[in-house]
């Protein structure tokens, strides 16, 4: 099928990769059905993906692997949001955070990460009360 979207132009989707947010985004509750794009780099592997809304083409969402960020989620889910996500293994769940741009600088929604079952394509957004990421320093130019 083709979409048209505000930021890729018309691209074909192919309807056995549409991710479903049953619930949708927070502030975007509308928009159900994603595409993952990425634009494709000489041999490197994708940093950032675009989750492009499918109902709605001026919807799209930089998001990123969190671990590409130094830091990682244990994130605890109720009965409800595992059947949501119908999740059959926790190995299936890829966790993504989005971006934004806020005054010129780049930052992360770390309180809303996306949890995306990848077997069977069903995502939802979780709101955490509180965050304790665990950071990973590297690259540091003196010992600590």
């Amino acid at each position: 099928m083709q979409v048209a979207t505000h930021l890729f132009g018309t691209v074909e989707i192919n309807p056995n990769t549409v991710l479903d947010f049953p619930q949708g985004m927070l502030g975007f509750e509308g928009s159900r059905r994603y595409q993952l794009i990425h634009e494709e780099s000489a041999g490197t592997p994708p940093v950032t993906y675009t989750l492009q809304s499918l109902d709605d083409p001026g919807v799209a969402f930089q998001i990123i692997d969190p671990t590409a960020l130094g830091f990682e989620y244990e994130v605890e889910l109720s009965d409800d949001e595992a059947s949501a996500l119908q999740l059959a293994s926790p190995d299936d769940v890829a966790v993504m955070v989005v971006l934004f741009k806020e005054e010129g600088k780049l930052g992360v929604s770390a309180r809303s990460p996306l949890l995306i079952n990848v077997r069977e394509r069903v995502g939802l957004q979780k709101v955490l009360p509180r965050i304790e990421p665990k950071v990973t320093l590297s690259n540091l130019s003196t010992r600590v």
